[in-house]
Formats: structure tokens, C-alpha cells, sequence
């Protein structure tokens, strides 16, 4: 079996094991969990350590229809961020799950999405991407069902309505990379697969093709209209919208985007034309509608949600702009953010679980109450605000630097959209901040400011990891952007 299996199979088949195991405690399943994370990441690590551009065929279904996986330099990039934070996650999900029920079940679908999500990761061809992009709507709605009460069932269904429509829109690019590429192949090619000979008069209508599959994939990353979805599932247990809105689901749209863009339809093929405009517009209005509603919202989770919503448009404007600096800012906004937003939902849900308040106007002194998280998060608040040197800062100099060098006026409105959203960025989480350490303890929290509620050691080893790694990453950003414009293009 090739290595490239491994990875995806594991987690899936581990997972499913749980149906039948019995173990003698929750502890004992969740060492089982946690060795075959800790696993997979180790796999998942010497595949990217490995430098080679490994390639399978997994299965034949018809002689243009394969299922295919390779590790190419965009691969580990997607790769390294799950591979990074999903034991993390998994560590944290220990502790939190203790006041959940059916934890059993919690931990099957939370583990077979690790696998999947690495299969988005490592997909070949657009058709082997689609099928685990579908696989993964499949994997994640009973986590984001979990409690099964009317706010979790009407979140899943909103969840799934969306992503059937996306997935709708963008199986017509599938039918059509098919059609136009090069021996109908769908096999993903920096520069893009498009046969330019069987365009020919039909550029317009490939370009139309395009726009409905940039919406299509960018409804799991959140893309006005079809961002709806993301701000619902925030009532699934905070483990699933940390790796929701930070690591699988919206990330797996974004990366699907990146490859639509670079390694099928071809960057040459769309840049000048009306069909970036539109995508840069709209990734732009994204951008600037997501942190407005983050300002306006007063639920603590919900509020981070729609942050997600305008951070994850910022991946796609540098994806839109179809340069190489464009997609260098797009892949350092990728990684980064996934740290800075994990760190803060991680923080959400121990202020959660231990003062049982949601709403961000109950939580005001909250710092004399939980001193470390409010520590935690207020250090991963200034990174996603941007503050120099931290790593968002480095990321939304990528992207307004790549805006700028492209000189297209709409290249320039989206430069102006990162540019609200930033000072918007900042009202929305400093409005959070400030009163925590400023204001005397609020009287929903009243009763517990003599007794700190800082949550046990599952929590706080992921939160001193995630610190480290963003301090690490603000002062080793050069070496780490070098070679991420190195994939950017091409050269890994």
C-alpha cells in the first residue's frame, strides 16, 4: 500500500473501530484516540519532511475518472496545518467533552474527519478533491448535530443545505475541466489543465464556469451569500467549531479554491478577465461584511464566527488576485490563521464550560476570574488584529503588498477592504479585551472572582503550544514565507 494511504486510512478506520470497542473507561479511549492522532500526524510530518512529490492511483473507475493522491508543495502546506493542530485539538476535546454526552460518538466522527480532511489535502485530481469535499460535509454534520436539540438539528440542516448547493455548483466545474482539459484529464497541474485549442469561442462561458465553482467551494469558506451556515454551527461543542472555522471545513474550501484557480482553470487563463473581477469584489465585500457583523454581534462565539467568515475571504482575495505574491499572502493567511483563530475558539470554550456565560457583555472582568485564558486570548487577539511583529501582521502585509503590485483597480478595492476590516478587526476584539481587565468583575461572574476557573491541564498544554507557535512563527516568518512563495511557484 502506498504511503500516501496511510494517512487518509487510518484515522477513517480507527474511527469506525470505535463502534465496536469497548473500553474499560473514557480515559482508555482516549489514549486510543489521542496514539492514533499523534499517529497520523507523524505520518502525515514524514510525508512532508520527505521532499519527494509522492504520487498514487487508488482506483480506476472509468479511464478519465481515478482516485489519486499526490504530496506536492500546496499538499504540505494544507497537510502541516492539520497536522499541526489536530492533536491539539483532539487534547483539548478530552477535557471539554467531560460535561457533554455520548462521547463515543463525538470522538468516531471527530477522528474519521481527520482522515478525510487529509484527503482534500492530498487529492490528485479535481474528482478525487471533490469526492472527499463531499465526504467531509458526510463526517462533520453529526459533530455539528452533536447535542441534537432544535438549535444543533436546525444548524445541521443549514450546514447541509449550503453545502449540497456549493458542492451542486461546483460539480459543473468537474464536468467541465473534464471536457476542455487535456486528454479530459483532471489532474491538478500548476498552470492549469485547460486545453486552450478546445476553448477556442467558449472562453465566456468556461469563465461563467469558474465563477459558479469559486461560490460553489467557497460556500464551506464561508463566501458571501453562502456564508450563512458558519455563524449557526456555532452551537456544536466548541472542539468542532474550532476545527470548523479554523482547520477542516472552511480551510478544505479555500485550498479547493486555490487549486481551481492554479492547478486547473490556470491563473494565465483568468487573470485581467471579468471573472476576476468579480471574484476579487467579492471576496473583498467578504471581507468588509464579515467584520461589520463580527462588530454588531454580542455572542462570544458567534462573534469569532463571523470574524472567520472576513478571515477566510482574505485567503481568497490573495487567491483571486492569480499572482504568485498573491497566492504566497494566501498560503501565509492560511497557515497562520488557523493558529491565531484555533488559540482563540480554544479560549471560548473554557470561558464556556467553566462560567456558563455566552454573551460578551457578561463577561466583562472576566480577566480577575480565568487570568491565563484572558492572557491566551488576549495575546491571539493582537496577532489577528495584526499588531507588528506578530504573524497577522506578516500575512496581511503579504496579501496588501500583492494587491498593490497588481495595480488592477480592483485589486486596489480589495487592498482597501483588508484595510477596514483591520480597524474593524480591532473594534470587535479589543471590545472584548479592554472591559476584561478593566472593568470590575460583572455580576453574572460575581460569584466566582474569589475562585480562578482557569481550566485543567487538557486545555492549557494546547494553549501553551498554540502561544508558542505564534510567537515562534512572528520571528521566523522570512524563512517560512520564502518557501511558501517557493510553492507559490512551483519550485516545491
Amino acid at each position: 500500500m502506498n504511503m500516501l494511504l496511510f494517512p487518509i486510512l487510518l484515522p477513517i478506520f480507527a474511527g469506525a473501530l470505535l463502534l465496536k470497542l469497548k473500553f474499560p473507561s473514557r480515559e482508555a479511549r482516549n489514549i486510543y484516540v489521542g496514539i492514533v492522532t499523534v499517529l497520523n500526524s507523524v505520518l502525515l510530518f514524514h510525508l512532508i519532511l520527505g521532499g519527494e512529490q509522492l504520487a498514487c492511483s487508488a482506483l480506476r473507475l472509468t479511464e478519465h475518472l481515478t482516485i489519486a493522491f499526490k504530496m506536492d508543495g500546496l499538499s504540505r502546506v494544507f497537510c502541516a496545518l492539520i497536522g499541526f493542530l489536530w492533536p491539539l485539538a483532539a487534547l483539548y476535546a478530552f477535557e471539554y467533552m467531560e460535561h457533554e454526552e455520548n462521547e463515543n460518538r463525538f470522538f468516531i466522527f471527530y477522528t474519521m474527519s481527520y482522515g478525510v480532511t487529509a484527503g482534500v489535502a492530498m487529492a490528485g485530481n479535481l474528482f478525487t478533491m471533490y469526492a472527499f469535499y463531499e465526504l467531509l460535509t458526510l463526517a462533520t454534520l453529526p459533530l455539528v448535530t452533536h447535542k441534537m436539540d432544535i438549535k444543533s438539528v436546525h444548524a445541521g440542516r443549514r450546514y447541509l443545505y449550503y453545502s449540497i448547493s456549493g458542492a451542486a455548483l461546483a460539480f459543473i466545474a468537474l464536468i467541465f475541466i473534464m471536457t476542455y482539459g487535456v486528454d479530459s484529464s483532471t489532474t491538478f497541474r500548476l498552470g492549469g489543465v485547460l486545453d486552450l485549442a478546445k476553448v477556442g469561442a467558449n472562453k465566456n462561458l468556461l469563465l461563467l464556469v469558474f465563477v459558479l465553482a469559486f461560490i460553489g467551494f467557497g460556500a464551506k469558506a464561508a463566501v458571501f451569500p453562502m456564508h450563512a451556515w458558519l455563524p449557526v454551527v456555532s452551537v456544536a461543542p466548541t472542539p468542532v467549531t474550532a476545527l470548523l472555522h479554523a482547520v477542516a471545513v472552511v480551510k478544505s474550501g479555500a485550498f479547493a479554491i486555490i487549486r481551481i484557480i492554479f492547478y486547473c482553470f490556470g491563473a494565465d487563463f483568468l487573470h485581467g478577465t471579468w471573472a476576476q473581477m468579480i471574484v476579487v469584489l467579492l471576496s473583498a465585500f467578504t471581507i468588509a461584511y464579515g467584520s461589520v457583523m463580527a462588530v454588531r454581534e454580542q455572542h462570544f462565539k458567534r462573534r469569532l464566527a463571523y470574524s472567520t467568515v472576513s478571515n477566510l475571504s482574505y485567503i481568497l482575495l490573495g487567491a483571486a488576485l492569480m499572482t504568485p505574491a498573491g497566492l504566497t499572502g494566501a498560503l501565509t493567511h492560511m497557515l497562520y490563521h488557523g493558529v491565531m483563530k484555533v488559540t482563540l475558539f480554544f479560549c471560548v470554550g473554557a470561558v464556556l464550560v467553566k462560567t456558563e456565560q455566552e454573551y460578551i457583555q457578561d463577561l466583562r472582568g472576566f480577566s480577575k476570574v480565568m487570568p491565563r485564558t484572558t492572557l491566551v486570548f488576549t495575546i491571539a487577539s493582537l496577532a489577528l488584529v495584526g499588531v507588528p511583529p506578530l504573524i497577522g501582521f506578516v500575512s496581511k502585509w503579504n496579501l496588501a503588498s500583492a494587491a498593490a503590485m497588481d495595480g488592477q483597480w480592483f485589486s486596489l478595492v480589495g487592498m482597501g477592504g483588508l484595510i477596514i476590516s483591520a480597524i474593524l478587526t480591532a473594534v470587535y476584539l479589543f471590545t472584548i479585551i479592554i472591559p476584561a481587565y478593566t472593568v470590575p468583575v460583572n455580576p453574572p461572574l460575581k460569584h466566582l472572582e474569589n475562585a480562578k476557573r482557569d481550566p485543567g491541564l487538557g486545555m492549557k498544554v494546547p494553549f501553551a503550544l498554540l502561544i508558542i507557535a505564534i510567537i515562534v512563527l512572528s520571528f521566523c516568518s522570512v524563512d517560512l514565507v520564502d518557501w511558501l512563495s517557493g510553492v507559490a511557484n512551483g519550485l516545491y
